[in-house]
Formats: C-alpha cells, sequence, structure tokens
C-alpha cells in the first residue's frame, strides 16, 4: 500500500472558510482515501464540522490558530500582522518542517504568495515563482502559466517556466514529452518583444529532454489547446484568465437569455438540455480548480477563493497528484537535464546587458 499524503488545510482560507473546507476535505478523502489532513483554523469552528464526517474525523488532526488571513489584506500587512500566527502561515509551516506534503488554501493569493516564498524558498535554480492553471480547451485541457504570480520576464524566467510547466504537464496530462508554446503577439518569428524573441531561441536551439517546443502561440491558439503548456510572465496571463473566465459568464447569460425569451425558445431548450449540461459541466471553472505553486521548494495549491465543497475537492486532488507523482523531483530532474541550455540564456542575458 502506499504511503498515505500527508495534507495541510488552511482552514480559514476564502470567501466562506470552514463551510466548504471540510465538506471539501471531506469530498477530496473519498476520491483519494490514502489522505491524511491537517486543518489549521478557529478550532470551535472546525471540530464540530470535521465530526460530521466520521471517515474526515478519523484522518484528520485540527490545530488551533487565532488568527486569519483576511481577502483583503495587502500582503505586507498579512505578513506584518499575521506572519507565524495564521492558518495560512501554519499549513505553509507544516510543510516546511516535513510534517505535510502539500498546503491547500482559497485564501488571499497575494499573501499566500508571499508568504510561500518566505517560508519554503525558492526551489534551487529558480529565481521567481510562478502559479500554473489548468485551462479547458477544445482537446481536452492545457497548463497556462504564469498567471499572476510576478509580473514581466526575461528569457531566462520564461525558459524557467517552460521546464517548470512541462514538468506539471507530464504529471496531470500523462504526456511524456509535453508540447510547449510562448505566448506572443503572433506566430511568426520576427514578432514580440526581445525577451520572447530570446527565449524561443533558446528553446528551438536548446533540444531541453523534457519537452516539444512549439513556437510562438497566439491568445486564440489557448483554448484550441494547440499545445500542453502555455507560457507568459503574469502579467498577461492573468488577463487572460480573466478575460475567458468573463467571457464563459457572458456567453452563460447570453445562453439563459435566449432560453427564457420566448415558448418556442423554452420549447427548444427542453430538447436540447443535455447538451446544454453537458456544455455546463465542461466548462464550470470547479471542473479544473486549483492553481500550483511552481519555483517553491515545496508544494502549494491555491484554490478559487469563492468555490464550493466540490471545487475545493478538485484542488485537493491536484495537490494529492502532485505528492503523489513527484512534482518537485521532475522540476529537479528537468532543470538538470536542461543546464547547458539554461547556461546559454543566462550568457544571452549578459551579453546583451
Amino acid at each position: 500500500m502506499s504511503k498515505p499524503v500527508r495534507i495541510a488545510l488552511d482552514g480559514m482560507g476564502g470567501d466562506h472558510g470552514p463551510s466548504v473546507v471540510v465538506p471539501g476535505a471531506a469530498r477530496a478523502l473519498e476520491m483519494n482515501p490514502e489522505t491524511n489532513f491537517v486543518i489549521f483554523g478557529d478550532e470551535a469552528q472546525l471540530r464540530p464540522l470535521v465530526a460530521q464526517h466520521p471517515a474526515l474525523q478519523a484522518r484528520t488532526t485540527v490545530v488551533h490558530t487565532d488568527v486569519a488571513v483576511l481577502m483583503t489584506d495587502k500582503p505586507s500587512q498579512a505578513l506584518r500582522r499575521t506572519r507565524r500566527a495564521s492558518s495560512m502561515w501554519m499549513a505553509l509551516e507544516a510543510v516546511k518542517k516535513g510534517e505535510a506534503d502539500v498546503a491547500i488554501s482559497a485564501g488571499n493569493t497575494g499573501a499566500l504568495m508571499a508568504m510561500s516564498t518566505i517560508c519554503l524558498r525558492m526551489m534551487p535554480g529558480i529565481d521567481r515563482p510562478a502559479i500554473a492553471a489548468m485551462w479547458p480547451t477544445l482537446r481536452g485541457r492545457s497548463i497556462v502559466l504564469d498567471v499572476g504570480a510576478t509580473i514581466g520576464a526575461d528569457a531566462q524566467h520564461l525558459v524557467d517556466l517552460s521546464i517548470m510547466g512541462s514538468a506539471m504537464a507530464r504529471i496531470v496530462l500523462h504526456i511524456e514529452r509535453p508540447t510547449v508554446g510562448l505566448l506572443n503577439v503572433g506566430t511568426e518569428d520576427i514578432k514580440g518583444i526581445e525577451e520572447v524573441k530570446a527565449a524561443s531561441r533558446i528553446l528551438r536551439d536548446g533540444a531541453i529532454p523534457s519537452l516539444a517546443y512549439h513556437g510562438f502561440v497566439e491568445g486564440t491558439d489557448i483554448g484550441k489547446g494547440t499545445v500542453d503548456v502555455v507560457v507568459t510572465e503574469g502579467f498577461t496571463g492573468n488577463i487572460a484568465l480573466k478575460t475567458a473566465e468573463g467571457t464563459a459568464r457572458q456567453i452563460g447569460e447570453y445562453l439563459r437569455t435566449e432560453m427564457s425569451r420566448n415558448v418556442m425558445s423554452k420549447i427548444g431548450y427542453l430538447f436540447a438540455r443535455g447538451a446544454f449540461n453537458a456544455l455546463r459541466a465542461r466548462m464550470d471553472p470547479r471542473t479544473v480548480n486549483g492553481g500550483v505553486f511552481l519555483g517553491l521548494d515545496g508544494v502549494v495549491i491555491k484554490s478559487h477563493g469563492g468555490t464550493d465543497a466540490l471545487g475545493f475537492a478538485k484542488a485537493v486532488e491536484i495537490g494529492f497528484n502532485m505528492v503523489r507523482h513527484g512534482l518537485l523531483e521532475k522540476i529537479r530532474d528537468s532543470l538538470a537535464q536542461s543546464d547547458e541550455s539554461r547556461s546559454a540564456v543566462a550568457a544571452e542575458i549578459d551579453a546583451r546587458a
């Protein structure tokens, strides 16, 4: 029997706190019984909820904390006010101490990233973290990174993102050598800013064993699933993510309005209900909830703050899989295999400076 995966949960994170975290953990345990939980937060709120799920209660330790990071806190405020005392920090510290294999929070993204970087530190050879998101596409799913961890990127960072994203793709997409594309304003080699073009040259000429470089991709290629991994810097990636979420909601509203416009539309909906339900399920953000923090010397998963129990369970499942299939080890191996290419990036950056 495999060794249980130990998961540390920020019990107070997100818009709904324990009322979503606990039932979400219970659902996740049903999907992956080989899981042990430690939940940090207000014991008075957590214990009664955990007691409602006997199977979860048998595999869960509740650790009381008096402090919670607010969704409105700035990262600097959270660090000053709640560092070393909050449910978020203590979940991360459990990973640092080796008491848990992964930390999961639906809380404040900026605070979680800041605390993760300080508590867990960066993986050797990586300068900056990234958030990788699963993206529904016409071909199934792709990974897009960075969707908001850091603003701006030089060629070195873009190459590192490509390596880390491909390592994650090997786990969640079950592809041994994922295809990687750099998000750009066009697919021609002459287009784009110099940092993106420099990264493209290195990825094309470096022959990194862990990935297959496709070339430049445009925004329309993300939804098509043209490549397995789409790489960009955090500012652009976050805008792309929020635009896609907003467009999905817009389409949903259009459909609801048109289907209730008149009697014939309502009758038409009855005949097409199965197709609409299938469409809704494919676009449901709960099915792909859970951003993976890459580049840290530890595994951290960020759940959407407004998710429900099913969505949180999906984030827990992603964390489980990242640990069970050795995300950190795969990234380290990929970095070691690509040392020559990464050195070439550094040399090119130095020459341009």
